[in-house]
């Protein structure tokens, strides 16, 4: 079966200097994929391309095994593809309710279909209820990320690009956040590529690890494989 999204020989960078070197990456159906590396590595530009947010240099993004021509946010959202950005990306004066109308509106949710969506994705994550009418900017770094996911999640993606959802949180708000993730993923066939720093936590939720280092893919693990501090510490 073909992969989901891939990349054959991607090449992409800011300003002329190169930061993805080449590229080879495949997500499968129903698979969550961890991607880890140090900072600066060029994860962020991974999941940007893939996404349509930076125009690639060479390669080609494929998705189900067709090739993409020019890569747009808007045309892989109709085609199941959500991105969650790093850093959350929540405007502090929108409430709850508010942020996931903006969401829709961005998503091309049909107006019928808005009323049902919502409450697919609060029934995903529950605790967003409690804060639907809440200013995004009154709420606890975990709290935002929780609507940042639930954002992501409008459009029913069969492939959900992470980008580090786990940044300033303690392990055990990360896991409560990543747990519903994975239910659903389970219970759907979602795809999943996740970039994260907390690799340990990460590796709990994961299928298989691909690790970067300098803009180049250097190894394809599984969890167990990196479960140790020795282990990771020779990728870095």
């Amino acid at each position: 079966m073909s992969a989901v999204l891939q990349t054959r020989g991607l090449v992409a960078g800011y300003g002329g200097r190169p930061v993805l070197g080449g590229i080879d990456m495949a997500l499968g159906p129903a698979e969550v994929l961890c991607l880890i590396g140090h900072n600066g590595a060029g994860k962020s530009t991974l999941l940007k391309c893939l996404f349509g947010l930076l125009s690639r240099q060479g390669g080609d993004i494929l998705l189900d095994g067709v090739p993409l021509g020019r890569v747009e946010p808007r045309t892989l959202t109709a085609a199941g593809v959500s991105l969650m950005p790093e850093g959350r990306g929540v405007f502090p004066g929108l409430t709850v309710e508010e942020t996931l109308k903006l969401g829709m509106w961005a998503a091309g949710v049909p107006a019928a279909e808005r009323a049902d969506r919502v409450e697919w994705v609060l029934s995903v994550l529950p605790a967003l209820r409690d804060l639907y009418r809440r200013r995004t900017g009154s709420m606890s770094g975990g709290q935002q990320q929780m609507v940042s996911i639930g954002r992501a999640l409008l459009s029913r993606p069969r492939c959900l690009l992470m980008d580090e959802p786990s940044i300033g949180l303690a392990p055990k708000l990360f896991q409560d956040l990543l747990h519903p993730i994975r239910d659903l993923q389970r219970a759907t066939g979602m795809s999943i590529l996740l970039v994260e720093q907390n690799v340990k936590e990460a590796l709990k939720v994961s299928d298989r690890v691909i690790v970067m280092k300098s803009g180049q893919l250097i190894r394809e693990a599984q969890p167990h494989e990196l479960s140790d501090n020795v282990a990771l510490m020779e990728l870095y």
